[in-house]
């Protein structure tokens, strides 16, 4: 065992949530120790975010193609899967290789070390035969890992996860993905739009199944017509594997493909981290937190590991309100009411705040207000591919909306006016009395608003 190095802080997981503090605290002039055993960045500009957009920018622009017909003349549609995987490799990903992102914490005036880190005790992390002592304390954001569902004879099988997916140079002639999720129902629409017949399985009655039922009938709807067969309320009981893939079913049905992609959540990266060495819960699915995302005493938390949304703009969220508090910088502390998110398909679902149900579980009276798309001036003028709808949720008690979702064309858009209304408690009459430009896909949400009454 080496000396002990005395530092500030260790970050231990350089995803987007670590990569952030560690570069800010370091900025800041602290001693800081970054600690990552994969690439710097994490799953979001390698395996997530950005790669799988920049497959989604290919697929809609196959279906902008397709949809000439009837608008502007003919169209021949060619899909080549080929400058889609170029792209990836060389423009997102750079083959996989995070030099530029170490670089950009070293840069800051960080360490960074490559290897796992295992927490000794209070403050102390040791990382092969280096031991290091953090003064202030250490930041926990090691993230998530895809769910493998103890499925019978899933284990051994050639099956891919996310990041299979993105790493994809060819595509396969046919694909069958568990779980109807964010992620499954992304990767289904690109891989149909390239000729891929995709099947999605998905145990509960609906894909989607934690955004409003409307936003599982659009993206029912839109997959379908894009050819994917979407099966809901039956699991996957057996899977085998002989050069292709054949899934059971719960109700005796099979189906087969020549690839598995499993989509059936994430969950939190905890087990072998020696929290139990600092009074936290090694088999707990998250860190809880308080609103300084302090775990425990000199323990911070950021991104996924909290369980308040796997997405890159929550860790960047959590990451600010953690170095504000480390450095004793104040201002205001998490707060969860106006959680946005977007799933990228096409149409495009934004959403922030509560649904229709979680309102009505938690609230005395709430009103709902909804128009679809097709039913207003701009997406009557946009025609083909204007699926969609504009939904507020409201506590009418309060006079106040705390939920929305907005599908459409520009649907992740669209819901950042309503995220700024959900955040800030914007009274309804205000919102009544705002101007929306014409004929815009936003001012739809003028619309949804009068439907309020």
């Amino acid at each position: 065992m080496g000396d002990v190095r005395n530092v500030d802080v260790v970050v231990i997981g350089l995803g987007v949530g670590g990569e952030e503090a560690a570069g800010r605290l370091a900025s800041a002039g602290l001693d800081v120790v970054g600690v990552e055993h994969n690439l710097v960045g994490g799953e979001c500009p390698y395996w997530g975010c950005i790669p799988t957009k920049m497959m989604v920018r290919a697929g809609s622009a196959l279906a902008e193609a397709r949809r000439i017909p009837g608008l502007a003349g003919a169209s021949t549609v060619e899909p080549d899967w080929t400058p889609v995987a170029g792209r990836v490799r060389d423009e997102a990903t750079d083959d996989w290789n995070d030099k530029a992102a170490v670089d950009r914490l070293t840069g800051k005036g960080g360490t960074f070390v490559r290897g796992r880190a295992t927490i000794t005790g209070p403050g102390r992390v040791r990382v092969g035969e280096q031991e290091y002592a953090a003064a202030r304390g250490l930041v926990l954001a090691t993230g998530t890992v895809a769910v493998i569902p103890p499925i019978d004879g899933l284990a051994g099988t050639p099956y891919w996860t996310n990041r299979d997916a993105v790493e994809a140079a060819t595509l396969p002639g046919s694909l069958i993905i568990l779980g109807g999720g964010a992620i499954g129902c992304e990767f289904a629409q690109v891989f149909a739009r390239f000729g891929v017949a995709v099947t999605i399985i998905e145990g509960s009655g609906r894909i989607l199944a934690m955004e409003e039922p409307e936003s599982s009938e659009v993206a029912t709807g839109v997959l379908t017509a894009d050819g994917v067969t979407v099966r809901t309320g039956v699991r996957a009981t057996h899977v085998s594997h002989d050069g292709a893939f054949t899934v059971t079913l719960t109700d005796g049905s099979t189906v087969t493909g020549d690839r598995l992609l499993v989509a059936t959540g994430r969950a939190a990266r905890l087990g072998d981290l020696g929290l139990e060495t600092i009074g936290l819960d090694p088999g707990a699915r998250f860190l809880s937190t308080d609103d300084r995302m302090r775990a425990a005493d000199r323990v911070w938390a950021v991104g996924d590991v909290t369980g308040n949304g796997n997405f890159t703009h929550m860790a960047m969220y959590e990451a600010d309100i953690a170095v504000r508090d480390i450095l004793g910088q104040g201002g205001p502390g998490a707060d969860y009411r106006a959680r946005p998110r977007v799933t990228f398909l096409d149409p495009e679902i934004g959403a922030v705040g509560l649904t229709e149900q979680q309102a009505r579980d938690t609230l005395t009276d709430v009103r709902v207000g909804h128009v679809p798309l097709s039913a207003t001036s701009r997406g009557f003028v946009h025609g083909p591919g204007n699926e969609g709808f504009i939904k507020v949720v409201a506590d009418h008690e309060r006079g106040v909306l705390v939920g929305a979702t907005t599908a459409g064309p520009a649907g992740g858009e669209m819901i950042g006016a309503l995220a700024v209304a959900v955040h800030a408690e914007v009274p309804i009459s205000t919102l009544h009395s705002q101007i929306w430009a014409y004929p815009t896909f936003h001012r739809g949400i003028g619309d949804a608003l009068k439907a309020l009454a």
